[in-house]
Order: C-alpha cells, then structure tokens, then sequence
C-alpha cells in the first residue's frame, strides 16, 4: 500500500492530505526525521517558506530530508515546497534560508509579487493531459508565488506563464530587470519535473482537479515496485491483517 508522506510544519498541508484520500491513497503528516521511514513518496507544501525552513532547522529535518531526496523516492514541491527543493534560491530574505536542494534549478522566491497580487489562472499542461487526459488546461492558483529563472539541462519543463517585466521585479544572480524597464513578453516557467522530483509553483491541492496528485503518484508506482520486491527477497511475511485506520482530517 502507497503510504506518501506529506510535511506538516506549516501551510496547506491538511488540503494535500484531503486530496490523497480522494484518491484512495493513505497521506501521513510528517513532522521528525524518523517520520520519513517506510514511505513511499514525500509532498513538501505550500505556506510561508521561510517560516518553514525555521521550523524543519529546529527539528533536525534537513538533513534526513536530503537522504530522503536521494533515495530515488518521488518528492514533489509545491509553492514553498518548490523553493526547498530548488539547489539556488534568490529574492529571499535578509540571512536567506537553508534548502534541501536535489532539483537542478534557480527559484526566485515570491517573483510573482506580494500576497495582493496572487492571481487564478489557466495553464496549458500537455504532459498532464497527456498522462491524465481530461480538459486541456490547468486551473493554476498563484499565492505570493515563486518562479523557476533557470534549470540545468537534465530539467523538464512541464508548464510556463506569459509575463511582462512592468508585472515583475526580476533578478538573479546574472540579470536584473526593474519594473519600469519595458521589455517584450516572455514566458516563466511554473512546473519541473527531473528524474524523481517534481515542482510546481502554484497550488493544485487548492483545486478540485486531481490530476496533478495522481500524476505524482504514478511517479511513485516503480518505486513501491521495487520496494515491494525487496521485501519479499529478504523474507518478509507480506501479510497483514490490519484495516487502514483514517485519523486525519479531511475536508469536505
């Protein structure tokens, strides 16, 4: 059985455990190092990331975070969890914040602007529909949200937003763009997949669409496999007679 993890320090985590449920699949809330044992894949949510990477500090959790990454088990970022995942932030704040890293990218932290410019939109997502078929578009919730500025070449672009430099301070380490300096659109990217990672900017756990999740999930299907298979080859009875025990809250 698919146990997936979900890092309960701060933010939107209940809505990403609510969305698992829907789907069949047990989500754990995950605030310790030894919690991250025995799963199957791991949802790093959305909330406020630099709150987040205090509170993971103080728990001692970046570093089992970062065995974790490396054991080819799928992660998958969103919003706040994107930035963690991210090997380079920029735009943080004054001291900025540790990162667990694995995804070959450059974040800039809220480039979409302060939380009275978060924005709904539509998002064209060919590999979700191609994977998970239904309507052509993503319904996209932007909240302070940040943006991927760069990706190394092992990186999958999976989604992209048209943005004007009048909308956006932009900068890196490489560019700065003022926002009264006039440039032509250009498209931002908002969604990375690389080997066992995922990253979204945006917050598909506040939609009713699903798609995203089981997308994610798939991800983890080879790995379960392979667990599975271990087990079996050291001996271990794969009997159980428990019933899974729902004590987290769902939203309705």
């Amino acid at each position: 059985m698919a146990v997936v993890g979900v890092l309960a320090l701060q933010g939107s985590f209940n809505e990403h455990i609510a969305v698992l449920r829907r789907l069949g699949v047990k989500g754990v809330e995950i605030r310790k190092p030894e919690q991250l044992h025995n799963l199957t894949s791991l949802i790093i949510p959305g909330g406020e990331s630099t709150t987040m990477a205090k509170l993971a500090e103080y728990h001692n959790l970046f570093p089992a975070l970062r065995e974790f990454v490396k054991t080819g088990k799928p992660v998958w970022g969103t919003c706040a969890g994107l930035i963690f995942l991210a090997d380079k932030a920029v735009g943080q704040k004054i001291g900025g914040q540790e990162l667990v890293g694995g995804l070959d990218c450059t974040v800039h932290r809220n480039y979409f602007g302060s939380q009275i410019q978060s924005f709904e939109t539509e998002l064209s997502v060919p590999v979700l529909v191609s994977k998970e078929g239904g309507p052509e578009t993503f319904r996209g919730v932007f909240i302070r949200a940040p943006a991927v500025v760069d990706v190394g070449p092992g990186v999958e672009v999976l989604a992209e937003y048209p943005v004007t430099s009048t909308n956006i301070l932009y900068s890196s380490s490489a560019v700065q763009i003022q926002e009264e300096t006039a440039v032509p659109e250009k498209k931002v990217i908002v969604a990375v997949k690389q080997g066992n990672m995922l990253g979204t900017a945006f917050h598909p756990e506040l939609t009713a669409d699903t798609r995203w999740h089981s997308y994610f999930l798939k991800m983890g299907s080879d790995a379960l496999v392979e667990a599975s298979t271990s087990i079996v080859q050291v001996g271990v009875d794969q009997n159980v007679d428990e019933k899974p025990r729902i004590d987290l809250p769902v939203y309705q």
